[in-house]
Parts: structure tokens; sequence; C-alpha cells
């Protein structure tokens, strides 16, 4: 029996298909130039998203502060996926505390995303970050770089465009200097998983009201990242319960909260796991009995002094 999930909005590469979770390229993929032989990409990195696209996969989430934007260009090279199967997802960097902006402009940003993608177009492409000031970004404010994506989604560069850890007010802030809803971010990627079901305040449930999808990176931190175990022994109960590895039943939490998320690895079987999640579905007790001890045991990865007044 097949257990489909709804999201809102359902993302779509440009020949029509519905995207798939995302297979990320973050920063545990930055090599070294002197450990690249050469390359300006990782042959490790593009022979994961390789496995990975022939796994079942057609979305790859990388950016520009990744440093992986070539590697993912390399394997679209390779696949003999058509272009338009695929999703691919980018981000505009703006700096964050001392770490300056690494393009002078949005347009830059996407421009050098294209080039070192080596596609005429991006699917989706994000502001990376709402919490950089013009020292950082080259003297631009968020309205700026939004303005920016805005006439590179005009010109067809972008097919759709969106923010990554924004809060309520960064959202307003976006929707105020859109020439439309057409206009309006797609999508909002921020930390979410069972111990961070907001990174800010109400934020899932706005984007949602507000069709933004959310999507979700660290979705396994409960079990990869936080020192906290509190989650393992309901999980490993869950798994027994549905034959499923614990990393497929917090996905598929996420996947039920309407949330699509982001995930990767370099282990083969965990990567075809990742896909795994549709033939099983948990109850609505099991994803508030989750959801409850997810609350009782908070976690943040990231951007702790941020999000401290959001």
């Amino acid at each position: 029996m097949s257990y489909p999930i709804k999201l809102s909005p359902q993302l779509k590469t440009k020949s029509g298909k519905d995207i798939t979770i995302g297979i990320g390229t973050g920063t545990q993929w930055k090599r070294p130039i002197d450990k690249l032989e050469g390359k300006n990409y990782s042959e490790e990195l593009v022979n994961q998203l390789l496995f990975a696209l022939d796994s079942g996969f057609n979305h790859i989430d990388t950016a520009e502060v990744y440093e992986t934007q070539p590697a993912v260009g390399e394997a679209i090279k390779r696949t003999k996926i058509p272009r338009e199967d695929l999703f691919i997802t980018s981000k505009y960097n703006g700096g964050f505390l001392t770490f300056k902006a690494q393009s002078k402009s949005g347009k830059e940003s996407v421009d050098k995303a294209l080039r070192e993608l080596g596609t005429d177009y991006i699917d989706l492409f994000l502001i990376h970050s709402p919490f950089f000031t013009t020292e950082l970004s080259h003297g631009h404010t968020l309205e700026d770089i939004w303005k920016d994506l805005i006439e590179a989604k005009k010109e067809g560069k972008i097919r759709e465009i969106g923010i990554s850890n924004a809060a309520i007010p960064h959202l307003e802030r976006l929707f105020a200097v859109s020439p439309g809803k057409e206009f309006y971010p797609k999508v909002n990627q921020i930390e979410f998983h069972a111990f961070l079901q907001n990174q800010s305040k109400d934020i899932v449930k706005y984007s949602q009201d507000h069709n933004i999808l959310v999507e979700a990176f660290s979705p396994l931190s409960p079990i990869t990242r936080a020192e906290n175990k509190a989650l393992n022994p309901f999980l490993k109960e869950l798994s027994t319960e549905y034959k499923k590895t614990e990393a497929q039943i917090l996905l598929r939490y996420i996947l039920q909260r309407g949330v699509l998320p982001i995930t990767t690895s370099a282990n083969k079987d965990r990567i075809k796991q990742s896909l795994d999640l549709y033939d099983f579905e948990l109850s609505d007790k099991e994803v508030e009995e989750i959801e409850k001890i997810g609350k009782e045991n908070p976690f943040r990865a990231f951007f702790h002094e941020a999000f401290k007044n959001l």
C-alpha cells in the first residue's frame, strides 16, 4: 500500500514531475583545494550525487557558501537524466557574523551559480539567511537582494525564488517589496526536526498558511547531532513495528508535518533508504508522541544567537 504525502505547494521539475526529498551537498562536502586533485570539485561528491540520482532522487540542494556548485554541475553533465527532469536548488550567501558575502550582488551570485552548475536556469534560488548587514553584503539590504532574485526570475534564470532561515518578520519584508503574489517566496528552508519544531515563533504554520513550502535541513538531528537521545527508545519501538530505520521514521514524521526534508549521506544504503518512505504511515498518536518528546528535549544546531528574539 502507498501512503502519499501532500505538500503545499508541491514543487515540480520543469518537465512537470513531482520533486523528491532533497539530497544535500552541505558543508561536510567542502574540501581544501589540495584535496581535489587539481579539480574545482570533489569527485567523491559527484559519485555520491550520481548514485542518488540513479536511486531515484531528482532534487539536489547546493549553495554558494558550500562551494559545491561545480560538483553538482559535473553530476548534471554526467547523468543520463534530462535536465528538465531534475530540480536544482542553490542559494545566495549574504555573509554572517564576520564572514562577508562571496558575490557583490544577488545578480552576481545567480550568474555565478548558473556558470558553475553549467545550466541556463536554476529551479529554486534562495537567500541563504536574512542575518546579514550591509557591511557584509557589499552595501545590500535583504530587500535589495530579493529584488535581484525577482529580476532573475523575470529573465528566466530562476524558476522559483525563496529564502532560508526566515522568521515571520523577514517574510513580511519580502512580501512588501514583491510586485505581486507570483513573486512571493515559494520556499522557506529552515532547521526543522523533532527537537526543533519551529525554528522561530510560529514559522511553520505561518509559512504553510501563506502557501510557502517549508523545507527541513538537519532533519535527523535527534539521532545525529543532539547529545540528548531521549527520542531513541520510542524510535526503536517504531522501527521494530514498521521495519524501518530510525532515520526513516524521522523523515516520515517530517513529511507528515507537510515539510520536505533535505538530507545527505555518503552511505549508499542510507541514500536508498531515504526515498523508501511511502509504504508506511505513522498514526496521529505516534506523531503526537514524537512531538511531545521533542518539545521536552529542545535542541538547536544552528543560528543560536540569531533566533534569540525571534
